[in-house]
């Protein structure tokens, strides 16, 4: 037995062994079974092996016997459906074959038929293309030979617009064809002839105006001359009546002066014929008597040309050489007074020609072009005068109305005027600078009558409402008012004192004033208040006190024009005086103030809304509005508040825009693309803040508006929120497009972006977490109206 049992337990080693050889065959890698299967072999347990082999197989072919069984009747059934179908198969391919035979048997006709309609088609296009492309052609071809006509009739200004019609418009639609390339060939040569011929007429022009610049002169003079004669007539009989006496009076006295006209050809080019059949009839003009046509049409065909340089050059070269002709003085001019007379003639017709010129064209001549001609002509005149006495020849300068000095003293008067008058604004614009900085920009306040009286002494101001209230009290406008408008007139007496010593006539005097004042109103004090207005640091408080202060300015100048009148003694139903520019001044301060308030109080609703700070995942609302809007509506109060004392429309102006800019804000914060997902809680606490904005709006901050218009401000954003809390899509898309539409101010595009934002909240976070059972019904609710909205945007654009 003890021999037996190491026996036994060694068989059983080997047993077990062979068990796991085999489970690891089936289980381990090739590697792995080759070194165990080559240690059995080695070994003597070989026939063991193969009889644990045979078994483990006979093992295996019994469990695949019942995997089949159990699934054999499965596969019968599907062998023998699928010879079913094979059947079926081969009837559906017979009738497809016969179905397919009859139907190109019938179709062969068709065919037939539809050959001829493609060759019909194909001859209609040719056709139509033909028509159409003639159709382009005769319009290059009528325009072409309209062109022909127009310069046949020498009308060169139109030609060439109609040349550039046509090359620009017309010939780039048919530029493949040949006719139109010699068309396109030929055009710089057209553009060559119309310049040569266009100044060809220059040239007469400028050789008929160097003939009778005497005459122009003559006639400029005389004009001047009746002009300061009516103003002597009238300063010394201001009473005296009309028309044709006064004509009388100064045609003769013309007629003393001014005598032995020399004859001139009425047919030359540039002049007109002037007839003085009565010396009742009015003398013309001397633009009157010059067709500059010529010029005209020359400067406007070398601009269009891109020439425009080249015709300046040219005329000024040629008007230079004519000055230095007309400056020459003849040799016999001092034997006679006609002599003298036809120089100065010459010369005053040489200025006035250039003078009309300068006002009449953009450029062609400038001021300092003129100022070098006129320059020139003093020296030379004044040196070919200085050695004969010539009064009452140079006396006959005086009476141009062109503004050119006629002597060497007039002009230093006029320069030392000029340059008193620029002193005396520089001079200003500090005093106004320092009355500006130095002002409060409060109402003044008054303790009692003497400060009253002191007040309205100063400005002068009259309110009944005013003067009924106790003491203390105030005067809507602040200091700089009545400091101001006395500086105004400090200024009108400097002027009228620097005249005294000019000799001039009360009327020159009151237009030198006033045109002094006019230069103090619209450039000095306009521009300190307008840089007042500008500053940074300006507050919405000063800019009200600016506006009240210009319109107290404002309804001063009346008083101005009558302190003029009363220290010049000239009426201002005069004819020829200037009017005060101050009102426009003084709108042009207001307008840029309330255009300040109007941009500060926008950016003061930007500042607020910066603190804005949504919670944009919020589950719920809150109870109350956010309390950056709370603040932004307790500041809009308070400052509309002030507006108390504006115009109406000013205050309304302001309030209306505050309220749209106030609702674009709020409209942009919601749909930016930086909050990319929102819950229904946060757009009811979004709506919470609309409803506060519209509360405030339905309390009238400003009086004078009507019904709910401030309201209607915030309707884009108020429609738009009510449709998306109340969920309302069905009345939308079906509404939509038609006057009577709820939502009629919610754009379909505006909508979609903001229930894509939902939509992806919902995804992720259950928006609808209410409804989870219908969480899926209600997904797919949203994706049908963006898919519908989608399809709005997309037929709205069509």
């Amino acid at each position: 037995c003890r021999n037996l049992l190491p026996m036994y337990s060694q068989q059983c080693c080997f047993t077990a062994n062979h068990s796991k050889l085999l489970s690891r065959n089936c289980t381990s890698s090739s590697c792995c079974c080759l070194i165990e299967t080559v240690s059995v072999y080695d070994g003597e347990e070989h026939s063991r092996f193969m009889e644990k082999l045979e078994a483990r197989i006979r093992n295996h072919d019994r469990e695949i016997e019942k995997m089949c069984n159990f699934h054999y009747q499965g596969f019968v059934d599907s062998i023998t459906e699928l010879l079913k179908v094979r059947g079926e198969a081969q009837k559906l391919k017979n009738q497809v074959t016969d179905t397919n035979r009859k139907l190109q048997s019938e179709g062969k006709e068709l065919l037939v038929n539809m050959e001829e309609l493609k060759q019909c088609r194909l001859q209609q296009r040719n056709i139509s293309a033909t028509v159409d492309k003639l159709m382009l052609c005769l319009p290059v071809l009528e325009m072409y030979s309209k062109l022909r006509e127009q310069m046949k009739s020498k009308r060169h200004y139109p030609a060439l617009k109609t040349l550039e019609h046509l090359e620009h418009t017309y010939l780039p639609q048919v530029s493949h064809y040949r006719f139109c390339k010699i068309m396109v060939d030929n055009i710089p040569k057209l553009r060559e002839e119309i310049k040569d011929v266009s100044m060809s007429d220059l040239k007469d022009f400028l050789e008929s105006i160097r003939k009778h610049s005497d005459k122009i002169g003559e006639t400029a003079m005389k004009q001047a001359q009746q002009q300061r004669n009516l103003d002597n007539i009238v300063s010394q009989h201001p009473k005296l009546g009309g028309g044709k006496k006064i004509k009388r009076e100064i045609c003769a006295s013309a007629d003393l002066e001014i005598k032995n006209t020399s004859p001139m050809s009425d047919q030359d080019s540039g002049i007109l014929d002037v007839e003085e059949e009565d010396e009742e009839e009015e003398v013309p003009g001397a633009q009157d008597l010059v067709d500059f046509s010529p010029v005209y049409r020359c400067l406007h065909i070398y601009s269009v040309l891109g020439s425009r340089e080249t015709f300046e050059n040219y005329y000024r070269k040629q008007r230079r050489k004519q000055a230095r002709l007309v400056l020459q003085p003849p040799s016999n001019m001092h034997e006679t007074l006609d002599g003298y007379r036809k120089y100065f003639n010459q010369i005053v017709g040489f200025f006035v020609v250039e003078d009309h010129i300068l006002h009449t064209t953009q450029g062609l001549v400038n001021r300092a072009y003129i100022d070098e001609l006129w320059e020139m002509a003093l020296s030379k005149t004044i040196a070919a005068l200085r050695t004969h006495s010539v009064s009452n020849v140079i006396l006959f300068l005086a009476f141009l109305g062109y503004g050119f000095p006629v002597n060497q003293l007039f002009d230093m008067l006029l320069e030392v005027r000029d340059q008193y008058s620029e002193t005396l604004l520089k001079k200003w614009s500090g005093v106004f600078r320092n009355i500006l900085d130095l002002d409060n920009y409060s109402p003044i306040p008054v303790a009692n009558e003497d400060l009253y009286k002191k007040i309205i002494g100063q400005f002068p101001f009259h309110d009944v409402d005013l003067e009924k209230q106790p003491f203390p009290k105030k005067f809507p406008f602040s200091e700089f008012v009545p400091k101001v408008y006395n500086q105004i007139k400090e200024f009108i007496y400097a002027c009228l004192k620097f005249s005294e010593d000019l000799h001039l006539s009360s009327t020159e005097v009151d237009d030198m004033i006033r045109k002094s004042t006019n230069l103090l109103l619209t450039r000095t004090l306009s521009s300190c208040l307008q840089n007042v207005i500008k500053r940074r640091n300006v507050g919405l408080t000063e800019l009200v006190q600016i506006i009240i202060n210009t319109t107290h300015l404002e309804k001063s100048c009346r008083f101005l024009e009558e302190f003029i009148t009363n220290i010049t003694n000239v009426l201002p139903e005069t004819v020829h005086t200037t009017k005060l520019y101050g009102t426009t001044t003084f709108k042009d301060a207001r307008h840029a103030a309330e255009e300040e308030i109007y941009t500060n109080l926008n950016q003061k609703i930007d500042q607020f809304l910066q603190l804005a700070d949504y919670d944009w995942m919020a589950a719920e609302p809150s109870s109350k509005a956010s309390d950056y809007l709370v603040d932004l509506i307790a500041f809009l109060r308070s400052t509309f508040a002030v507006f108390t004392h504006l115009p109406g429309k000013v205050a309304q102006t302001a309030c209306m825009s505050a309220c749209k800019h106030l609702a674009t804000s709020l409209m942009q914060l919601l749909l930016e693309t930086e909050v990319r997902q929102l819950t229904l809680g946060a757009l009811q606490q979004f709506n919470l803040d609309v409803e506060e904005c519209e509360h405030f709006a339905r309390s009238g901050p400003v009086p004078g508006f009507l019904g709910d218009t401030l309201q209607l401000a915030f309707i884009d954003l108020r429609q738009l929120l009510d449709l998306f809390i109340q969920w309302d899509w069905s009345t939308y898309l079906a509404d939509y497009g038609q006057p009577s539409c709820k939502y009629l101010r919610v754009n379909p595009t505006t909508a979609l972006t903001l229930l894509e934002k939902m939509k992806d909240t919902s995804r992720k976070n259950n928006v609808f977490a209410q409804f989870r059972k219908n969480e899926r019904d209600k997904q797919k609710l949203i994706d049908t109206v963006a898919k519908q909205l989608r399809s709005l945007i997309n037929s709205h654009h069509l």
